[in-house]
């Protein structure tokens, strides 16, 4: 004899703020099984009540759809959380301090993340001799904060034979092939460890407010069936240990042809399938070839390929990955797969590779067929008007993160020091995005930058350039209902709170609520009560808001105490 689980009852969130285009002074709402059954005033809500119902008072918080961080390495991320976390380090002595308290406890490769020389005194790596004498001999690996290179002791350097390899400079540093070979020995873990560092990063994630992450998987971040065992997790609870956000999974895969394109799908499905004992369905399979298909590098790093040289580095203007023609091949393909297809490019060089790849790509399947791909591009922090306008008219989608901004921008930061005081000013173009209408999703590229959704809203709000600041709504927009659009969710409603919506929300605790607009952006109306636009957490000088519940679908994925 068969059973089923008992029914969830209705639950009545009410006496708070409910973030609504129904009804922007919403105080309650009803949420029955997936969806949204009904959303309205105190008034309303107390008719409303009845005993088939749980009731939550929500004692003035704020009940909001819940975030999407657009482009994060999940594995990575809770690799910083688990082992030395190196981004409060103000100095190389620091660091090195911290790698002989770590190298006295466990065993194996000292691992290590977060570190940025751009901010220390020396302006200097660690060299492969210093990584040795701090940690008495043990193997050193450390990640620079952008992840696109890092440091390693000259212990580790000789197992692996870097000095033979491409990327091997020489005092410790590895990028390119060095820095991939690296990676490969050092976080090659056995599926236990594996699972265990999903489940850890996604319950971090949903205890922030995350409801979905856009994982951008790729060779040089983690292999293939990383990528096929985190949605198995996520998404399937394949040996988790609850409900957890979802994943939305991009592989970053060079691809020539439409036939290769599908056989990367199908490739993930099969392996898909065998975790889950079954065929995948519809939505659950990949979503596109992008993410962390690389361009070109990263400023950090000195590996974002320029137009000019690097202020701070003369001799080299990074380095260039791709050509026009392979980008081209590849948006093609994608198209033709049904596929989304896109990139990670960061340079002023790197942006003309691909701009001049996607007029080559309309040339070969079409504008329209192009447009309606729904290619997107990863981070798109150096692009000119006119390079904006050419993203515009082929409908691509950025997916951009404002907390590089908070970190690197302004005077004396990073980009300052990398590109010069010129160029610098120039970075993270957020309001020229929107006035030329090309769609904008929010992410952090975690770890590089934290897992911290209102921290990404407040950056929007403080750009170091005051004309590229925008307003709170359009940047929390951009992080829920943007977000899930630009990875194609076949839910047109998911990410906004009406009735008949999914019911995919967090909730909050809040100091205050008001509209926002950066300063000399917005128009006088859209703060006044008449304007009828929804609240929002304050984030100029107030405590940022704190998450009591996750809940995706009707499903609860986190709860804090006492809530």
């Amino acid at each position: 004899m068969s059973s089923t689980a008992p029914a969830r009852r209705p639950v009545l969130y009410r006496n708070g703020s409910v973030y609504s285009p129904a009804d922007p002074f919403a105080t309650a709402v009803l949420v029955d099984g997936p969806r949204v059954a009904w959303v309205g005033s105190e008034e309303a809500a107390r008719s409303l009540q009845d005993s088939s119902m749980d009731v939550v008072d929500l004692d003035g918080r704020l009940l909001a759809p819940g975030f999407v961080d657009s482009h994060v390495h999940l594995t990575e991320t809770a690799l910083a959380l688990s082992t030395l976390d190196l981004t409060a380090a103000g100095s190389l002595q620091e660091v090195l301090d911290a790698v002989a308290g770590a190298a006295r406890t466990g065993s194996g490769v000292v691992l290590g993340s977060g570190w940025d020389e751009s901010v220390w005194p020396e302006r200097r790596a660690p060299t492969a001799e210093e990584l040795d004498r701090a940690a008495g001999g043990r193997e050193v690996y450390l990640t620079r904060i952008d992840v696109h290179s890092g440091v390693v002791s000259a212990s580790l350097a000789r197992r692996l034979g870097l000095a033979s390899v491409a990327g091997w400079l020489g005092d410790g540093r590895v990028e390119h092939l060095a820095h991939d070979r690296v990676r490969a020995a050092a976080l090659d873990f056995g599926a236990g460890r594996r699972a265990e560092l999903h489940r850890l990063g996604l319950r971090h994630a949903a205890a922030q407010g995350y409801v979905a992450l856009a994982e951008a998987n790729a060779e040089q971040v983690a292999p293939f069936e990383d990528l096929v065992h985190l949605v198995a997790l996520a998404n399937h609870g394949v040996r988790a240990d609850g409900p957890a956000p979802r994943v939305l999974p991009y592989r970053g895969e060079l691809v020539r042809t439409a036939a290769q394109a599908r056989a990367v799908v199908e490739r993930f499905d099969a392996a898909l399938a065998e975790l889950l004992g079954r065929p995948p369905q519809r939505g659950e399979s990949l979503v596109g070839l992008a993410g962390d298909l690389c361009v070109d590098g990263a400023l950090g790093s000195r590996t974002a390929a320029l137009r000019a040289p690097y202020a701070d580095e003369p001799a080299s203007t990074g380095d260039l990955y791709l050509d026009p023609d392979a980008v081209a091949a590849h948006l093609a393909a994608t198209t033709e797969a049904g596929l989304q297809g896109g990139f990670h490019v960061i340079g002023d060089a790197g942006m003309d590779t691909v701009l001049d790849g996607l007029d080559r790509a309309a040339q070969l399947v079409g504008e329209r067929a192009l447009q309606g791909a729904g290619h997107r591009l990863e981070h798109a922090e150096m692009i000119d008007p006119e390079g904006i306008e050419r993203l515009a008219r082929h409908a691509v989608t950025v997916s951009v993160q404002p907390g590089f901004d908070a970190a690197w921008g302004g005077p004396g930061g990073l980009y300052e020091q990398r590109l010069g005081a010129d160029r610098a000013a120039a970075m993270n173009p957020l309001a020229s995005f929107y006035r030329a209408g090309v769609p904008v999703a929010l992410g952090s590229d975690a770890p590089v930058v934290p897992l911290s959704p209102w921290d990404t809203v407040r950056a929007c709000l403080e750009h170091h350039d005051p004309e590229q600041r925008i307003s709170a709504r359009a940047a929390f927009l951009a992080s829920t209902r943007g977000a899930w659009r630009a990875a194609r969710h076949p839910d047109p409603m998911q990410g906004q709170l009406a009735p008949g919506t999914p019911a995919t929300f967090a909730v909050w605790d809040v100091e205050a609520l008001m509209v926002q607009q950066a300063e000399g952006t917005g128009s006088s109306w859209s703060t006044d009560p008449r304007a009828r636009t929804p609240l929002l957490p304050a984030l100029d000088g107030a405590a940022l808001p704190v998450c009591r519940q996750t809940v995706l679908d009707g499903v609860e994925l986190f709860r804090s105490d006492g809530f």
